[in-house]
């Protein structure tokens, strides 16, 4: 393993909290596949109360996250939920939702920003708990890849978007999990991989 990887462990082991943390971690997880539908549905009517667009809402989201983590690092503190060497690194929430936030800042539409987004929800619990269980390598990449294509394919209907991108972007959403790096999550990762892909592939295929 190299020196910007971090090993594979199990992460009820490092969850504060234990089985308990490790639980509300994977439900927070699944809620992401929400933040979509709120920001598309009601992301108006929420920034109309701060007098600002639902875009520079998203945008003052982010930053004010960037500045809470920085916080939260200086001082060195962990929450319930979260793994505890988290209060020495960016944690994969602070990572997920400054990914997403740039997702939907870059995407502007809903037609790729819920799948990529719900890719991420799904996808990266899927892989966890699977390899916790300790099932073979090729099974736990055929039932993530077939449950993001499950995912592409009908955002791909209810959109009438591109068959082409959402055959490709589920291999890709896996893949995107895959590496172990110390610097980045693989929060972060699943959304950033996929979507330079997705501005390069849209001007082609729409």
């Amino acid at each position: 393993m190299s020196e910007g990887q971090v090993e594979l462990t199990n992460p009820v082991d490092h969850s504060v909290g234990g089985m308990g943390g490790h639980i509300l971690r994977r439900s927070i997880h699944l809620a992401i596949a929400g933040i979509p539908w709120l920001y598309f549905t009601h992301g108006e009517t929420i920034s109309d109360l701060f007098s600002i667009d639902a875009i520079q809402l998203v945008s003052l989201v982010v930053l004010g996250l960037v500045i809470f983590e920085t916080v939260r690092l200086k001082i060195g503190f962990t929450v319930f939920g979260q793994r505890d060497y988290e209060a020495k690194q960016v944690s994969a929430l602070a990572w997920g939702g400054v990914a997403i936030g740039i997702a939907l800042l870059a995407l502007r539409e809903p037609d790729y920003a819920y799948p990529l987004i719900v890719s991420l929800a799904l996808g990266d619990p899927i892989l966890g708990e699977l390899r916790r269980k300790e099932f073979d390598i090729k099974i736990v990449i055929g039932v993530a890849t077939l449950a993001l294509f499950a995912v592409w394919i009908s955002y791909a209907i209810i959109f009438d978007t591109s068959l082409v991108i959402a055959i490709l972007l589920p291999g890709v959403c896996v893949a995107a999990e895959w590496p172990r790096l110390r610097w980045i999550d693989d929060n972060a990762t699943m959304i950033f991989i996929p979507l330079m892909l997705l501005l390069v592939l849209i001007p082609l295929v729409g």
